[in-house]
């Protein structure tokens, strides 16, 4: 493998001034496919300097992990439109892993869920591979520029993706921010060397909990704004007591790595929020992490932070109170971390209904009146709406009384939020009404399924699940603690006001079990939490299974909602009777240029397995997605161009221009196809 200096500059530089022939050409190759070895951080010691860089307006840049740090999703290009997007082809294919890092280790495995999605700025993309090392390639081409590389060589080579990277930029530096493992680092944007002034010897070691409680690691995105960048955490979902470490929110200098503040996610001695947690439970209670994606208001100088449940997730008898700031969603001052507002979303959570996507920044007009909006998604298909500055709620949200626990120690919370605009986005409640009843038959094997469970409206609590067969075996749960929305977040389009919420029907069985003492001091922990079948294979509650809904955030209404998939509709049981599209629970996450709305269907190497009792057949299951994917018409949620693909999408599909031409680019990837980008352009 050849990997000269010189000749990889004159490839950064000359692909961007002349085109991908003139880059070929410098590099001695005969065609794309076989171009020299990229560069490592080792080949790259010296940046081009800044006069040689074609940086563009940057106007066609997807410059954040959604497009921008508002997370909206939305890129104002409209050189693909419905007149022309069946004429859509696919230009080139890049791995989830480059070829320099399969010789290194021809038996690396990667997982198949590829779920990392690109940045593009000034001409270079960048993202991080199914190891979660960062790669930057030509937005054009697929083409590898350069690799980082792995410390510690091929030893350092195994670990797990991330979602993605951030850009940060002044008068005389670019830089790369990214997460991997246990550290944070900082990577030059032209050549992919650490910074050895960036934390110790170019990193920032992430470990600041004790090592006994748990290992630091995430899936996230690191959030840049002014000169900080901020770093959530995950942390699992099994509780063996009731002492654990917080996931406190950390924020670090960009330019030194030095720690910037700490904001506690569970309030601690002498601050605020203390008295929500009765018993100083908050002296032991953890967990609460920001697992998910942050968004911020530059201008403002605001971090949003969807900070989600505490130890444990589906009991709280030892955490009796409301339990700030678990499940809540809370804005801080970027670079001193204090708190400025918040809003709690569920009060002392049971049902594992974590603020689970990055909330979306919008500017609204609402009877009149200019606001610029946040809105969180839930799990359980609620959008909350506030002002971004002062936290004020833009429509009412009602406290409402919701079903008690009946669990020995458990103390619910008498009332939730209700937002009163926009309505739900998904359905909610596991009630009679929702079941499936596509013939009698299926309803009454539905509500046989029924009857061995707690079931009631939204936010029933867990109960638990006896050895008696006869008796009940858990509460079923709708929306489930995978939604509703999750994850795959939303798109907003600031020239309409619609914003575009992808989110599936998928039910949930929360069962808890007695805690053994040799085993937990919990007094309860949680069961198998099941995804539940319905009769004969089917869903148990009715379509769709995986839906897309318009809302008009201008007035709160809805506009439109479609399934998004054919869904189970050639089960043999309902085969005859000519249904439409039932939808499928795939979780895929939206794309919305100027045009037009692009969404997949979601991973597809989900199948039915553990969690749902194998004398419970079921051909479609939580996060089952297909291998479709589709431009819809922004103003009716019609289909306007579709392509079966290898496999279902499993990333946040991008869109830029680069030579001026428009690319949209997704992933795909499962058990049987390797993940890899697939890059889409007019011919």
């Amino acid at each position: 493998m050849v990997k000269p200096i010189t000749k990889t500059k004159q490839f950064i530089t000359a692909a961007r001034v002349l085109g991908l022939g003139a880059a070929v050409f410098l590099l001695g190759c005969d065609s794309p496919q076989e171009s020299a070895a990229p560069a490592t951080a080792a080949d790259a010691v010296v940046a081009p300097e800044p006069d040689q860089i074609v940086t563009g307006s940057g106007e066609g840049d997807w410059a954040a992990y959604g497009a921008n740090i508002g997370s909206t999703k939305y890129i104002g290009l409209d050189q693909i439109d419905a007149s022309n997007v069946n004429d859509l082809e696919i230009v080139w294919r890049r791995p989830a892993l480059d070829q320099y890092f399969r010789e290194l280790n021809p038996n690396q495995r990667i997982a198949a869920n590829y779920g990392s999605a690109a940045i593009v700025r000034n001409g270079i993309a960048y993202i991080p591979n199914g190891v979660g090392l960062v790669e930057a390639f030509d937005p054009g081409t697929g083409e590898t520029l350069w690799v980082q590389e792995p410390v510690g060589g091929v030893d350092g080579l195994p670990g797990a993706g991330t979602r993605g990277v951030a850009y940060w930029s002044d008068a005389e530096d670019q830089r790369i921010l990214v997460q991997r493992g246990t550290y944070l680092y900082a990577l030059n944007a032209q050549t992919g060397e650490m910074y050895p002034d960036f934390g110790e010897d170019g990193r920032v070691d992430l470990q600041l909990m004790p090592t006994e409680f748990a290992r630091f690691r995430w899936g996230g995105v690191p959030m840049v704004v002014r000169d900080v960048v901020v770093i959530g955490q995950s942390m699992s979902d099994t509780f063996d007591n009731k002492e654990a470490f917080r996931g406190d929110v950390h924020a670090f200098d960009v330019r030194t790595g030095e720690l910037r503040w700490t904001y506690n996610t569970i309030p601690q001695e002498g601050q605020f929020g203390t008295d929500t947690w009765q018993d100083r439970s908050w002296s032991y209670t953890g967990h609460a992490p920001v697992w998910s994606l942050f968004s911020a208001d530059e201008e403002l100088g605001l971090v949003y932070m969807p900070i989600t449940s505490s130890t444990n997730d589906m009991y709280g008898g030892h955490r009796i109170g409301d339990n700030l700031f678990s499940q809540s969603l809370v804005a801080v001052n970027a670079e001193t971390g204090e708190r400025v507002w918040h809003f709690q979303t569920v009060h002392h959570g049971l049902w594992d209904y974590d603020p689970p996507a990055a909330p979306i920044l919008m500017d609204i007009t609402v009877e009149g009146r200019e606001i610029k909006a946040v809105t969180q998604i839930t799990k359980q298909a609620f959008a909350f709406v506030f002002d971004r500055e002062t936290g004020e709620p833009v429509w009412e949200i009602e406290e409402r009384a919701v079903p008690q626990s009946s669990v020995p120690g458990e103390i619910t919370s008498a009332t939730q939020p209700f937002p009163t605009k926009p309505a739900p986005f998904d359905r909610q409640g596991a009630t009679v009404e929702n079941l499936i009843d596509f013939t009698p038959e299926l309803r009454a094997e539905a509500l046989e399924i029924f009857s061995h469970f707690v079931t009631g409206p939204l936010f029933t609590p867990p109960s638990i699940r006896s050895d008696d067969p006869n008796a009940t075996q858990g509460t079923i749960q709708l929306p489930g603690s995978q939604g509703g929305a999750d994850v795959q977040g939303a798109a907003f389009d600031p020239e309409t006001g619609y914003l575009y919420i992808p989110s599936i029907t998928s039910p949930f069985v929360a069962d808890l079990l007695p805690g053994e003492a040799d085993v937990t001091n919990l007094n309860y922990t949680k069961g198998s939490r099941r995804w539940i079948a319905g009769p004969r294979g089917l869903p148990l509650f009715k379509p769709p299974y995986g839906r897309i809904t318009a809302i008009n955030m201008n007035t709160g209404e809805h506009v439109w909602m479609v399934p998004n998939g054919d869904g189970p509709r050639d089960n043999p049981a309902i085969a005859d009777l000519n249904l439409g599209k039932l939808g499928v629970p795939g979780r895929p996450s939206p794309l919305l240029t100027k045009t037009l709305l692009f969404i997949g269907e979601g991973h597809t190497n989900q199948r039915p397995g553990g969690r749902i009792p194998f004398d419970m057949p079921v051909e479609i299951a939580t996060n089952s997605g297909g291998p479709m994917f589709r431009a819809y018409d922004k103003e009716s949620g019609d289909i306007l161009w579709e392509i079966e693909l290898e496999a279902g999408t499993t990333n946040a599909p991008i869109s830029y221009l680069h030579d001026g031409r428009q690319y949209i680019v997704v992933a795909i990837g499962d058990r049987i196809h390797s993940p890899e980008l697939i890059a889409f352009r007019l011919p």
